[in-house]
């Protein structure tokens, strides 16, 4: 019969998996998740390197890039500046080339009339020497004999040779004249010609200044492209980064918040099997008292061998919720018991496929008697489905779930039966028997 103080200490334990909810997600779960964030933060951080390094890189692409198009930039203004000389030197010559151009042609008309002067004289000096000598010593004896006196012949003899002196050195001059003219065309044409050839030389640096700017400024333009691009790739790589800053902060905050949650799961956890553990030992002081002030002591039921009386029979549980719940807090009750290999006793030791055996025996159902039996009993159900009273199957150990992501099992013969955590090993499968 189940007594007022048992039913207080199960509200107790009901009050407190109220307070702290059943989790689903159990301890081990929350620390895997943990686990798997730390992994996501340690490869966020990972790629945050790449990507540093990446934009480091790009970073050093853009300076030398940069360094490129400034010395090109440097070279395009020292050939726009040779260009412009060479332009305006080639506008100063065609000048000068224009200029001596009319010169010549200025010349060209001197020479024209010195050389028609010289020629005019040339022919009245002829006619001249022609009228006299033609008519030999007579005519010059004429002159001679015509003279009035002496003197008057020795002034016309005088005469008649400064004519001819005058006529030879006028010619004379002329010519001189015309070779001044000619010499002064010829030096203006060659001057001209040196002119035309500094110009041709000047207009071949001109079109070879024009080739060489339009190469740089090719140069140029691409160095421009590759900057840009390289900008670009920098400023996606610093995004990247800030990107990566950001899932990292996100990641370590939610791992912190998960350690968060499994401290408070652990203690949650801690403070549920103090308070079940102190309700069963006051439950049981209870059923030892009942049993010392003279109460039929003998009705233990036929549980009565194993249990040793000093704990309600698994008659007493008939009433209270499910039948699995019946029998998961029928099996808390023995926890602290020892553990015995090969035993079957709840109250004087049993392994744990004995506990669990004699559990479900007490309560009218034959299950096996080996751990490796067990796995195939009953029928299988998932572990997200699994409810109290399920028996909890792992590599060469079984236990019973009592709900809350917790398993009561005779665990080891330096714990005994005990309440543990269902996911502190591996579980190979779990079997429900009712």
């Amino acid at each position: 019969m189940t007594t007022a103080l048992q039913i207080i200490a199960w509200s107790c334990i009901g009050m407190l998996l109220v307070v702290e909810p059943v989790r689903a997600t159990t301890i081990s779960d929350l620390e895997k998740q943990k686990e798997e964030l730390e992994e996501q933060r340690r490869q966020a951080d990972e790629q945050r390197r790449q990507e540093q390094q990446n934009y480091n890189n790009a970073s050093g692409r853009v300076s030398s890039i940069q360094s490129d198009v400034d010395e090109v930039a440097g070279e395009i203004d020292e050939i726009d500046a040779a260009l412009v000389e060479t332009l305006a030197s080639i506008e100063l010559i065609e000048e000068d080339i224009a200029a001596k151009e009319e010169q010549i042609e200025e010349t060209a008309r001197e020479l024209d009339a010195a050389i028609a002067t010289e020629q005019a004289q040339y022919e009245a000096m002829k006619l001249r020497i022609k009228f006299m000598y033609e008519k030999g010593d007579i005519t010059y004896l004429q002159i001679l004999l015509e003279s009035q006196n002496f003197s008057d012949m020795v002034n016309k003899v005088e005469y008649v040779e400064k004519l001819y002196e005058y006529d030879r050195k006028l010619l004379l001059d002329y010519q001189a004249a015309r070779e001044a003219v000619e010499a002064l065309k010829e030096k203006l044409e060659e001057e001209k010609s040196e002119l035309e050839a500094q110009e041709h030389e000047l207009q071949e640096e001109k079109d070879s200044l024009e080739i060489i700017l339009a190469e740089k400024q090719e140069a140029y333009d691409n160095f421009e492209v590759q900057l840009a691009q390289a900008k670009q790739e920098a400023a996606i790589y610093k995004a990247n980064i800030r990107k990566q800053n950001d899932e990292i902060k996100r990641l370590e905050a939610e791992a912190a918040q998960k350690q968060s949650e499994i401290d408070a799961a652990k203690q949650a956890e801690e403070e549920a099997r103090r308070a079940q553990e102190l309700a069963l030992q006051n439950e049981a002081a209870q059923n030892a008292s009942n049993s010392s002030s003279g109460s039929s002591s003998g009705s233990s039921g036929s549980s009565g061998s194993s249990s040793g009386g000093n704990y309600a029979s698994a008659s007493s549980y008939s009433g209270t919720g499910s039948k699995g719940q019946q029998i998961a807090n029928y099996a808390c009750q023995f926890i602290g018991n020892p553990y015995v290999p090969g035993g079957t006793s709840l109250t004087q030791g049993a392994d744990c496929s004995g506990f669990v055996w004699r559990v479900y025996k007490d309560f009218g159902y034959s299950v096996p008697r080996t751990s490796y039996s067990l796995r195939s009993t009953g029928t299988g159900v998932s572990y997200s489905e699994a409810q109290p009273g399920d028996i909890m199957c792992y590599a060469g150990h079984v236990g019973i779930y009592i709900g809350n992501g917790q398993i009561v099992h005779a665990s080891t013969q330096r714990t005994g039966i005990k309440i543990t955590h269902a996911t502190y090993k591996e579980i190979l499968s779990v079997r429900r028997v009712v």
